[in-house]
């Protein structure tokens, strides 16, 4: 192969005898790192190795970013730890080889450098980032199950230090241009205008490449790296357990144990990457990544564009959605009855505008985007309308009746009811083609998750817009059909009684929530429900309950009448202070149950199944996507779906008959549960 004939690499020298190393992935809307793309640098640098140039520059030819990372799809592509090892030894050759290179290297970033795009970047000796919001650098491996692998362990701690270099690796952030340039990151972040001049005059006057500080490299000694790596374990352990992600403890073990041999650390650091990429929970990371590029997909093709948002309803939701639309650049204009609530809304808004953005004049910008609007002027030039008021079905319905003819004809009408049917609230409309169901989750500015809401009436043109727009403001949108409590509500709320019945039998609500939290869900059932509001818990239920064969504990109607709704209230089964839950020990003499956590995942595995075979959602895919990224089910399991072919059928079938016999008829296990059986031994 000769650089002529790359698909993916463009080398050009210029008169000042500079090469520049275009990378252009062929039939991709972005650079990535595959095997192909791999293998073609690897021979433009024997090219430069043989005829070296005066300086050379990496860039991008496309305009979406720099390098987002390796291949993410050929992950799943190693059947042995010796064939990962094989390719990652690779790639490190490759990176040797411009690491090692006699004259100045520069990467020059525009646009999102992530994973192996800076790992590649670290191997150069200059770096030069365009000072825009889109650049973004970072190391993101440790959310798929590994660690950098390219190098990346050794060289970022060489180049801004172990405190820094050690935060950016273990917590997988990335952070901007400007960000870049203090850590020392960056060599210089420019205006996009300069960028390439900036990059010649590095290379025809190459700068002095400053060593770090003392106090920078000062971890770096032998007997402070364990004293630090106490700290660290700590601080990772909080937040991801070492038997559900064993990567982050994998990154701190090479740092303490090699750092002083950088050969021998970047040896470890391929070996430790191959035993994790084959790994379970790497495997499964990996899948939910690619579920998340799946749900990204579902508007790729839409040419449908929102640029005015009108919101009804300025409680807690209908806020959240409305800061959250102008935040991500849309004009907004949020109406209800009380002035009082719009300037609440409006508060709110400024808080998460000064959180996110920083800067005075773009904070500035976001509030002049959101209009409170009491009279809903708003509603005659709107794209989209989203209906947010509390849940009553007539009150519902009387608000779109009355609308209808005040909106444009082609204006998409929203409602992100959590439970009620489309078809309820549609029936009063002359047009129930273009009603849909927008269910966000709250938080609303943390949670990807919004479940684009269809039934038999609703035109698949509405649908799509309304995943094009979920996608235009940063969300992932989930298709589901309007059965009651759609999916994610469907099968969490099996799961939430099944906490209060413990909980009314006696069980200490802080071991509820430790089981499911071993188990790897991000917050327990019962603080899950006393933060969402144990009145919002006890509304659905019961609109649950009248289609669905479940029964609502009295002991949640009985906290709500007393006035005991979770956070928002001070008390729910925990005492909250300062937002935060107390949570009491329990007493040393209690034995709790054995099957605490076969109860909890029995409900919520079995109403996932039935969801499945009532076909709420297309595919198992999207229901593991959407479990995942609306409850927060445990990642690095792969989804409901994912963790019952992993667990087995059999077995848990075998643990609901079980239950089924001690505690009654509610884990008795759906009858589609013989359909999985019946697949899952013809795969065999």
């Amino acid at each position: 192969m000769t650089t002529k004939s790359m698909k993916n690499w463009k080398l050009e020298h210029d008169d000042d005898g500079i090469a520049w190393l275009y990378l252009d992935k062929h039939d991709a809307g972005t650079n990535v790192l595959s095997g192909e793309v791999m293998e073609e640098l690897d021979q433009a640098l024997l090219e430069i190795v043989n005829q070296p140039p005066r300086a050379l520059v990496i860039l991008s030819a496309k305009e979406s970013g720099f390098i987002a990372g390796a291949d993410v799809t050929e992950f799943q592509n190693f059947d042995s730890e010796e064939a990962a090892l094989e390719k990652i030894r690779y790639a490190h050759g490759i990176f040797n080889t411009l690491a090692g290179l006699s004259c100045p290297t520069i990467a020059l970033i525009d646009g999102f450098c992530l994973g192996g795009g800076l790992e590649l970047a670290l191997a150069c000796r200059y770096r030069i980032a365009v000072d825009d919001p889109a650049t973004r650098l970072g190391l993101p491996e440790v959310r798929l199950g590994i660690h950098p692998g390219f190098g990346g362990t050794v060289r970022m701690i060489q180049t801004v230090g172990p405190l820094a270099g050690l935060d950016l690796i273990l917590t997988g952030r990335s952070v901007s241009a400007r960000a870049a340039r203090r850590l020392g990151l960056v060599t210089y972040a420019v205006p996009r205008r300069h960028a390439l001049r900036a990059a010649r005059e590095v290379a025809l006057s190459p700068p002095a490449v400053k060593p770090l500080s003392f106090f920078k490299t000062l971890p770096n000694l032998r007997f402070l790296r364990p004293l630090l790596a106490r700290f660290l374990v700590k601080k990772v352990s909080a937040k991801a357990p070492r038997a559900h992600y064993p990567a982050p403890y994998a990154v701190i073990d090479l740092w303490v144990n090699d750092f002083d041999k950088p050969d021998r650390m970047l040896e470890k650091e391929a070996a430790s990457v191959a035993g994790l990429i084959v790994g379970r929970t790497a495997q499964n990371l990996v899948r939910v990544f690619l579920l998340q590029e799946q749900l990204k997909a579902r508007a790729k093709d839409s040419d449908y564009t929102v640029k005015h948002v009108h919101v009804i309803g300025a409680g807690v939701m209908g806020a959240d959605i409305a800061a959250w639309c102008a935040f991500r650049g849309m004009t907004v204009t949020i109406q209800d009855r009380q002035h009082e609530t719009l300037a609440r809304a409006m508060g709110k808004a400024s808080k998460l505008f000064k959180r996110r953005l920083k800067d005075r004049l773009l904070v500035q910008a976001a509030m002049d985007r959101l209009v409170p609007d009491l009279r809903g002027d708003g509603l005659k030039s709107a794209d989209v309308v989203i209906e947010a008021i509390f849940e009553d079905v007539q009150v519902k319905q009387d608000l779109f009746k009355s609308i209808e003819d005040k909106v444009r004809p082609d204006t998409i009408l929203a409602t992100n009811t959590s439970s009620i049917p489309l078809a309820e609230i549609g029936k009063v409309l002359k047009d129930p083609a273009r009603l849909i169901g927008l269910h966000f989750f709250n938080p609303v500015a943390k949670m990807p998750l919004v479940e684009v809401v269809h039934d038999k009436k609703t035109s698949a043109e509405y649908v799509s817009h309304g995943a094009a727009f979920t996608k235009a403001i940063g969300k992932l949108p989930l298709p589901v059909t309007s059965t009651p409590g759609f999916l994610v509500n469907r099968v969490l709320m099996p799961y939430l009684i099944e906490a209060v019945t413990l909980y009314a039998e006696g069980v200490p609500p802080v071991l509820i929530d430790r089981a499911a939290t071993r188990f790897g869900m991000p917050m327990g059932p019962i603080e899950l429900a006393d933060t969402v509001g144990l009145d919002i818990c006890l509304h659905v239920a019961e609109i649950l309950a009248e289609h669905m064969d479940i029964e609502v504990p009295q002991r949640l109607k009985d906290m709500v009448s007393r006035g005991d709704l979770g956070k928002k209230s001070g008390r729910g089964f925990y005492v909250f202070k300062k937002g935060k839950p107390v949570k009491p020990t329990p007493d040393r003499r209690y034995v709790a149950p054995n099957d605490i956590l076969d109860r909890l995942l029995c409900r919520y595995l079995n109403e996932a199944v039935a969801c499945l075979h009532d076909k709420v959602v297309a595919d198992a895919d999207h229901l593991d996507a959407g479990m995942i990224f609306g409850t927060g089910f445990a990642p690095f399991r792969g989804g409901p779906m994912k963790y019952i072919e992993t667990r087995g059928v059999d077995q848990l079938l075998l643990i609901m008959e079980t239950l089924t016999e001690k505690h009654g008829e509610r884990f008795k296990p759906h009858p589609a549960w013989r359909e999985l059986k019946t697949n899952t031994e013809k795969q065999a």
